[in-house]
């Protein structure tokens, strides 16, 4: 651990605020989940507990790479959010903007192979099986008119 305090750490092409513990700062890089933010810091011998800022550049860098390349670490596949990808097969990790655009053509594909989720996506409509009669509605309010006096 060094002495001086960095109060932003740049790890994976995200600014991270060096006042908040290792694995919550690592947890705000999309992608990485309080979770897997944890057990990269168990396979690296790093105090989850530890303060960013206090981390010394080899143990950022030690970070960096283990969340570029997690599954060197042999973490848990169940850990990974990218099973048995389609392309591939092969189980992946995605973080950032790679995460976002893998989301993008997995929702264009499921609009161009007409599936139900992609009929639900294309028409803005809840996907998951979420109750819509009541809820997530947008537009004008439309509601029942209050009586304007009192009982009659």
């Amino acid at each position: 651990m060094s002495k001086e305090f960095k109060h932003i750490v740049r790890i994976a092409g995200v600014d991270l605020d060096g006042s908040l513990s290792v694995a919550y700062a690592l947890s705000r890089i999309k992608g990485v989940g309080i979770r897997l933010a944890h057990a990269i810091l168990n396979r690296l011998n790093i105090r989850s507990d530890a303060r960013l800022g206090f981390l010394g550049e080899s143990d950022v860098e030690k970070i960096e790479n283990a969340i570029l390349n997690i599954k060197d670490l042999d973490v848990p596949s169940w850990l990974l959010n990218r099973r048995k990808d389609m392309e591939s097969g092969e189980d992946i990790h995605l973080i950032g903007s790679d995460l976002d655009l893998r989301i993008k053509s997995d929702i264009e594909l499921m609009k161009a192979i007409k599936s139900w989720k992609g009929y639900r996506h294309a028409y803005g409509l809840k996907v998951r099986g979420q109750r819509t009669r009541t809820t997530g509605r947008t537009g004008k309010t439309i509601g029942v008119k209050k009586k304007r006096g009192g009982r009659r």
